[in-house]
């Protein structure tokens, strides 16, 4: 993380992005704004988030973030309806017309295939945090090794961790699929973008589809790296405290969620 940006111009820089970020969720209504579902599906908008979906699935399954059908992506589309990745196909193989549309409900209102299974767990997301613009949940394997332990990596080592994520939340073991399974993340979903799920995997929420993806890559390499450097055999070196508040103080600034803002 760059640290050479004066303190004001970093502000400037979080102005023009939510200026920006206002600008372009107004042309998502707009675009999205149809009476119909077909309007919607048949959006500018729309298609734009396909290729987004398809585009984060296949860096899923090229990281190994996934396998076999595993996995599923949503992104919002206007305040009404969500894109969804289907049920039982690689996250490596979408192309745009597998993409489904449904309501906040789950209800499938447009495609040729049937949404994924696990869609509940993104429309109680979207229904607790409106902040949440897409939602990807996958199994990438460091991260879930520290799910079936029953416990997140240790905070306070690597700067970009702590700014992007932080103290990463984990839910209780739940059957996927169920309406159980998607309440476990409720607790957690204001606080937290990153939901380790035991026994199973975990879920991010983010502006973007790409962001969301970006944050389950910070997670599995932060766990990967903790993993390494307790091999080494010496002792860990945390970031000191009074450094630590100053990346907390830059992530209030930008609107990242953390529990220790509170």
């Amino acid at each position: 993380m760059e640290q050479t940006i004066a303190p004001e111009e970093r502000m400037e820089t979080v102005q023009v992005n939510e200026e920006v970020q206002a600008v372009v969720d107004v042309l998502r209504e707009l675009s999205a704004a149809g009476d119909t579902p077909s309007h919607a599906a048949n959006s500018f908008a729309a298609d734009a988030l396909r290729a987004e979906i398809v585009a984060v699935g296949r860096k899923l399954w090229q990281r190994q973030y996934v396998d076999g059908n595993g996995g599923n992506i949503s992104a919002r589309l206007g305040s009404k309806y969500l894109l969804c990745t289907p049920t039982m196909m690689s996250k490596g193989d979408l192309g745009p017309t597998d993409i489904c549309l449904s309501d906040l409900d789950g209800n499938i209102l447009a495609g040729d295939r049937m949404r994924t299974s696990e869609i509940l767990l993104h429309t109680e997301i979207y229904k607790a945090n409106p902040q949440a613009r897409a939602v990807v949940h996958c199994h990438p394997p460091h991260a879930t090794a520290f799910a079936i332990t029953g416990s997140a990596p240790p905070n306070g080592y690597i700067a970009e961790y702590e700014y992007f994520i932080g103290p990463a939340a984990v839910a209780p073991y739940e059957t996927p699929g169920t309406q159980a399974f998607a309440e476990t993340v409720l607790p957690f979903v204001q606080d937290h973008n990153t939901i380790l799920l035991a026994n199973h995997g975990v879920v991010c929420w983010s502006d973007t589809v790409t962001h969301a993806e970006w944050l389950v890559e910070i997670l599995d390499t932060y766990c990967r790296t903790w993993v390494i450097a307790q091999q080494i055999g010496r002792p860990l070196h945390a970031i000191p405290d009074e450094k630590l508040a100053e990346l907390l103080a830059l992530k209030r600034r930008a609107g990242l969620p953390d529990p220790r803002l509170r």
